[in-house]
Order: C-alpha cells, then structure tokens, then sequence
C-alpha cells in the first residue's frame, strides 16, 4: 500500500501521518505500508511509485489519506498515477476511496471530542464539524451531509463549518448556535493531522465562545481501521471488475 498524505510544512503533520500508518500496520502486520505526500516534503508519490516498480512490485493499492472527495483526489492523485503508468506500464495499481465519509468516522471524531471533556451525545452542547473546506461545492455537500446524520446521536444541534473557501467559518457558526441559545459550542476538528487548518480553527472557535475544540483525528484506532477497509475494498473492487 503507498498511502498518499496531502502533505504541510508542519513537521507535527509528517509525523502524525507516521504514527496512524505504524497503527495500520499493527492491524496487518503483513502489508507493506508505505507513506507519500502530495506536497510540502519527501518522499512524492511517483518516487514511491517508481522504487517499486524497479524493485519488481506487480501491484500497489494507492490510498489517498483524505477525508472528502476535492481536487487533490479527483485531479492530482489522477495525474500522479496516469504519469507512473506511463512509465511503468506492467505495474497494477489500483486506486482506494478517500477515507471519508464512513461511520468510523464520526466514531473516531466523538473519541477526540471526549479527550477534550465533551461527553459523546450531550443534549446540552452544539457541535460545529470543522473541515479545511474546498472550492469544490461536493466536498463541502460531504460536510454538511455528514452533519445532518449526526444530529440523531443525541447533540442540541451539529452545524458544518469551514476553516477556508467556503461558508460559514468557525467562528461565524460558533457564534450562530450560542445566539440561537445553544447552552454550550463544542468545535469537532475534522482534520486528519495538525497543522495550519486546525491551528486557525482552534484559536477562532475559542475566541468565539466555543467551550472545547477536539484534537485532530491523527491515529485514531477508528481512522486506522478506515484505511485497512478502504484498503481491502480497492482490492475486492479490482478483483470484481478484472472478472467481468
């Protein structure tokens, strides 16, 4: 498995990566795991890529460590690969779904939100789930979706927010729910890894009112059994479309 991080220039980023990745593998001591990173820092995804197709490697499931569908997905990821193909025409690589949305997921964000004092379901907080956001309208329909079907675990209300390019802000949402007389904000950080996202959004949220901000969902248990199903399903998904 090449896993294919976005990639920051907060080493606190790298390192989270390695850790979730290290957990992956104490799932499936048997798979070879290897971390990439679209941008900010070694080793790219081609360079993986291409050291093992040198040393042999027949196929590679390529797992985007993201949590929407948006452009680093749907384009880069894409032309990263139509580039190794190209250069390695006899290397199968079969491509994993991003890691969200699942209900693991959310799982793992009420884990995060109890480790900052948040009782998972309390009638009296409001949550606002917090994504870096996309210029890409259905990666921000995926927050707001996801919102929506968290309500039912017993919150006073979930709104979605957005750290950039998109509507509201967390702090904007913060201050809606207090206004509409939420009895207490808690912000869910629907980041993968720490870094300048979650750095802004934690400081926003709190200097709006919010009573707690949860740490990123790093190396979560739930997240790192994500990757082990996506992984298997882009395996199962080859499989069923090699046959037909």
């Amino acid at each position: 498995m090449v896993a294919v991080a976005h990639g920051s220039r907060d080493p606190r980023a790298a390192a989270t990566v390695a850790e979730l990745l290290t957990a992956v593998r104490d799932l499936r001591p048997d798979l070879a795991v290897h971390a990439s990173f679209l941008d900010h820092g070694p080793p790219a995804p081609d360079r993986v890529l291409d050291g093992l197709a040198r040393g042999g490697a027949e196929d590679t499931v390529v797992l985007p460590l993201l949590l929407t569908a948006a452009y680093h997905s749907k384009t880069d990821l894409p032309g990263v690969l139509n580039r190794v193909r190209g250069r390695h025409p006899r290397l199968r690589l079969h491509t994993a779904g991003t890691l969200g949305p699942h209900p693991l997921l959310m799982d793992a964000l009420e884990r995060r939100l109890a480790e900052a004092g948040v009782e998972p379901g309390d009638p009296d907080t409001a949550v606002v789930l917090v994504s870096a956001g996309s210029s890409d309208a259905s990666a921000n329909a995926t927050i707001a979706r996801l919102a929506r079907e968290w309500r039912p675990r017993g919150w006073w209300d979930v709104v979605p927010a957005y750290a950039s390019a998109a509507a509201p802000g967390p702090a904007e949402a913060v201050a809606a729910l207090l206004a509409a007389g939420a009895p207490r904000v808690a912000v869910a950080s629907y980041f993968l890894a720490p870094g300048y996202f979650a750095d802004k959004v934690e400081n926003a949220a709190l200097a709006a009112g919010a009573a707690a901000v949860s740490p990123v969902l790093g190396a979560a248990p739930e997240v790192a059994r994500v990757i082990v199903h996506r992984y298997d399903e882009a395996l199962v998904t080859s499989s069923a479309a090699t046959a037909v």
